[in-house]
């Protein structure tokens, strides 16, 4: 069974470890194995930079041992920015050559959804006066060139990435089973 990293923000939710929980199950449901990063917890009586330490170390250990990253894209503390942390996540994934799948429920592209305004240049500038990017993505090219992106939610992607994994094995069986008939 492939194991799932489940990147997100979730982690910041009221109920995360129920949301977790939750995840896990839908993970099951779509026969791979979730991690969640709230599976241990802390040990008690760190500092708080010490704490930090411990949840980034566990982190980078679990997504390092998934087979699969999947990461919640939605945006967070902003429109079309989705939370810092896990586009760490993702980048650290993909550098470790790790297949990453995300989910985000808007559409539109980026510049649909960034407040923006055009100035005398004809470019798109935010409220603080940066160029909003447009290459028809619905997020920066960074991440939306990285990862395989399903509009919708965890459910949506884990059955997107359920048949591609149906797929690739389909396509490896008749790849054997033709190899087998010639010889």
């Amino acid at each position: 069974m492939k194991t799932i990293y489940l990147a997100g923000f979730d982690v910041f939710r009221k109920d995360a470890r129920a949301w977790g929980e939750h995840l896990k199950a839908l993970c099951a449901r779509h026969g791979f194995e979730g991690c969640y990063p709230l599976d241990k917890a802390a040990p008690q009586g760190l500092s708080g930079p010490a704490t930090a330490q411990w949840i980034y170390e566990a982190n980078v250990t679990l997504i390092r041992r998934a087979d699969i990253v999947m990461a919640n894209l939605d945006d967070f503390r902003g429109r079309g920015e989705p939370d810092s942390g896990t586009a760490f996540e993702v980048g650290f994934a993909v550098a470790l050559q790790k297949p990453v799948w995300a989910y985000a429920a808007a559409a539109g592209t980026l510049l649909d959804r960034v407040r923006a305004t055009t100035d005398d240049d004809g470019d798109a500038r935010d409220a603080q006066g940066y160029v909003v990017e447009n290459f028809g993505l619905p997020m920066n090219l960074m991440l939306a060139c990285s990862v395989r992106l399903v509009q919708g939610g965890p459910e949506a992607c884990l059955a997107a990435m359920a048949e591609a994994d149906h797929r690739r094995t389909v396509r490896r069986e008749q790849m054997q089973t033709g190899a087998d008939g010639e010889d």
